[in-house]
């Protein structure tokens, strides 16, 4: 139960760092958040409200996430808030003459001997570089490293890496045909008692995105892919700008331009984690559709029905 109500807490909290202030709930989600927190199920379900600002389409409720500034009585847990960042300015990085793999091997090197990235990556962690065809088409982007990345020094190799994994599969793609990278090249720090394990992650700060932003630059020189898939709220900003959205849904969906390459952004495979529904899932799914006849890849009629509500 405390896993369950952590995750929940961590999942608000990067909404509300990515500018969202709502979210939808439904009622029985509600009464199972208060039998959670020792509250009980309400007998009768609440009263509905008749503001449209105040409801989601479909009858969810729309619950505000709390503004920790606004109220003395849920401050936010001191191991949310990263201290005052005082990174130097973003490194200036130079790739030498040579074949691909050379020029990636370099880069690798420069992350890797990066001070700020060593200082920023706990002890017995790795910093990570993005990994695979170096010759792709398709570049998706995410926001940083987690636990499982942070051991493994790889992107996307936890739950949320398994299912874009299943994702590109459904592209009658490989992993290995498409280029994978992070925003980040570090797992951003939560503070944590000496000798445990971090718990859960927090989303980068524009400062720390803005410090790693000439390592996706040189990754994308080394690539030269003909799209980016900008997975999440994060990814999207670090790619596109801190102010040019600010709900995801404003531009999920629509190509938008990073160093003159298309960007496509989508929402990013925990979604789907945490919203099982064929919905969600073919929200998605259309925007890899989008993707695929960018780079000319075939699509049947098979794949165009992934995902369709059955009528």
């Amino acid at each position: 139960m405390r896993a369950t109500l952590l995750a929940l807490n961590e999942e608000l909290l990067r909404l509300k760092a990515s500018g969202v202030d709502t979210v939808s709930v439904s009622n029985d989600s509600l009464r199972i958040l208060r039998k959670l927190a020792g509250g009980g199920a309400p007998s009768q379900p609440p009263a509905p409200d008749s503001s449209r600002s105040a409801r989601e389409p479909g009858g969810a409720a729309a619950v505000k996430t709390p503004r920790f500034d606004d109220t003395k009585r849920n401050p936010p847990p001191a191991e949310k808030v990263p201290a005052k960042s005082t990174l130097p300015e973003p490194p200036v990085v130079k790739l030498p003459e040579g074949d691909k793999q050379e020029r990636w091997d370099a880069l690798l090197r420069q992350v890797q001997q990066d001070p700020v990235c060593q200082k920023s990556v706990r002890p017995g962690k790795k910093v990570v570089l993005g990994v695979g065809n170096l010759d792709s088409s398709i570049f998706f982007c995410g926001e940083a490293p987690g636990a499982e990345e942070e051991v493994q020094g790889e992107p996307f190799v936890g739950p949320a890496g398994q299912l874009l994994t299943k994702m590109i599969g459904a592209m009658e793609l490989q992993r290995s045909d498409v280029y994978i990278g992070n925003i980040m090249n570090w797992r951003p720090q939560i503070p944590t008692k000496a000798g445990r394990e971090q718990v859960g992650n927090r989303p980068p700060t524009p400062e720390e995105m803005a410090y790693c932003l000439p390592y996706i630059q040189a990754q994308l020189e080394i690539v030269q892919p003909r799209v980016i898939v900008a997975l999440g709220a994060t990814a999207a900003r670090g790619l596109l700008g801190q102010d040019r959205f600010r709900a995801l849904g404003e531009v999920r969906g629509k190509w938008q331009e990073f160093a003159g390459t298309p960007v496509m952004v989508t929402y990013h495979p925990s979604y789907i984690l945490r919203n099982q529904s064929i919905r969600s899932k073919r929200i998605i799914w259309e925007d890899l559709l989008e993707v695929m006849a960018k780079v000319d890849l075939p699509i049947s009629d098979k794949q165009r029905g992934y995902f369709r509500a059955k009528t």
